[in-house]
């Protein structure tokens, strides 16, 4: 069967390609794809391994292609433009190139691979993503496509809470993976809602992400979203404050005042039968872990060695790390750490870059132009990247290829954006500079439209 679906995945690369070369309405189809497939590619079986390692401990299970990365992979062809000119690009290889040099200090290099080949697929997805938001409705697709995702997580989510489930994790498999997916559809959703009237969809976005958030009963993603829905309605109304802003603002603070409750009945019934302080002496003793790794091996003891490296070398035993399964088996709960420890400083630097620089460069879009609405999609992608950059202190799946394809897309729709304004610049001034050529010919002024 794992031959089969890596035949079906490579052969609908040319089926994508035709297509996405057909008509408009397939694109916008596939368009769409892009932002859904992320939230079902593990429940509806879309991938295959080339190389599988099913039961390997570390973050990354072998070298997996999944049907994102044939539509990438068709996008990326169908394009013809050169991707290593986009913004980001040279930020992505680097920390890829990070990942690979980690497997010169890796007890096992071939698991070390896996991860780099991960974040290769990663840059994949990103280069499409940016090629589909340098068209006019190409970010749109893609926001609707994370919209539904998070729609259909949110379905499953209230299915679970009904059966008495009291961490709900939809498909994702785990509570705090779904959290911080959630900020990828919410953030963007809630920035469209509040910049324009014609924006329906996005309002199901919100709703869901909120419905997501309040039934996983995750501290770190409740206090998170709370603080990242406040932050975008003020930067928004700052951008550029207006009637229907404010009106979305006090609805959506109202929503959020409703949820409360509800996360909060939630975590109630969380530590009813677990305790928080266990969960955070636990949490410190990781962190005492991963810290002690990165003092002996700067460099890194290689991508996807985290877990092996601190039970056989005994840094989880003396970092007092209890001896359970669950305990034992699990990363430092601090992608910062993680990175640290298993790419060395390199990677963190590295890592760090790929956070904060798209950051900057969202609000710098966002505020160059405040009269073009795009910005405010701009300041959704900034905001949803800073709550990402503060849930790292808290978790590590942010190196899980569910939130690094998220991550992927995040960035690609701000790449895609800065080059939609960076080409209408230039299709501005070369027309400028025909209309002051065609006047200095004529010898006379060009004639203008009169108000």
């Amino acid at each position: 069967m794992r031959f089969v679906a890596l035949a079906v995945i490579i052969f609908s690369v040319p089926i994508f390609f035709i297509l996405l070369q057909q008509n408009a309405k397939y694109r916008r189809y596939l368009y769409f794809a892009v932002g859904f497939l992320p939230f079902v590619i593990s429940a509806w079986n879309l991938d295959g391994a080339i190389i599988s390692w099913a039961t390997w401990p570390g973050q990354t299970k072998g070298v997996i292609i999944t049907m994102l990365d044939a539509l990438a992979l068709a996008v990326v062809i169908r394009s013809r433009r050169s991707p290593l000119f986009f913004p980001f690009t040279a930020i992505i290889i680097a920390y890829i190139g990070a990942a690979a040099l980690s497997m010169a200090f890796s007890n096992n290099p071939q698991t070390s691979f896996f991860y780099a080949w991960q974040l290769g697929t990663v840059l994949l997805v990103f280069w499409a993503t940016a090629n589909i938001c340098m068209t006019e409705d190409g970010p749109k697709m893609i926001i609707a496509g994370l919209v539904c995702g998070i729609t259909l997580q949110a379905g499953y989510s209230v299915s679970q809470k009904l059966s008495g489930v009291i961490q709900a994790s939809g498909t994702m498999g785990h509570q705090n993976l779904l959290g911080v997916a959630t900020h990828f559809a919410l953030y963007p959703s809630l920035a469209l809602l509040m910049a324009t009237k014609k924006a329906k969809l996005p309002l199901f976005g919100v709703i869901a992400g909120l419905v997501v958030v309040a039934f996983g009963a995750s501290r770190a993603t409740i206090g998170l979203t709370g603080i990242g829905v406040m932050l975008l309605i003020f930067l928004s109304m700052v951008r550029k404050p207006s009637a229907r802003k404010t009106k979305v603002a006090v609805i959506g603070l109202v929503v959020l005042a409703l949820a409360t409750p509800v996360a909060i009945s939630s975590l109630q019934q969380r530590f009813s039968i677990s305790s928080t302080e266990g969960s955070n002496k636990e949490r410190e003793a990781f962190k005492r872990a991963a810290r002690m790794i990165f003092v002996d091996h700067p460099m890194g003891i290689g991508a996807n060695q985290y877990v092996i490296i601190a039970n056989t070398e005994g840094y989880s035993q003396k970092a007092g790390v209890i001896w359970n399964r669950g305990s034992r088996s699990a990363p430092v709960h601090n992608t910062y750490l993680l990175v640290a420890a298993e790419t060395g400083f390199i990677g963190l630097f590295c890592f760090i870059l790929l956070i904060f620089v798209p950051i900057v460069a969202a609000f710098k879009f966002a505020w160059s132009n405040r009269g073009d609405p795009k910005g405010d999609l701009a300041v959704g992608i900034g905001v949803t990247l800073i709550i990402f950059a503060l849930h790292s202190f808290y978790e590590w799946v942010m190196v899980t290829w569910v939130i690094q394809y998220l991550l992927a897309i995040a960035i690609g729709i701000l790449a895609g954006l800065i080059m939609q304004r960076k080409a209408s610049k230039r299709a501005a001034l070369v027309a400028k500079r025909r209309q002051q050529k065609e006047t200095s010919e004529s010898g006379e002024p060009a004639l203008t439209k009169s108000t």
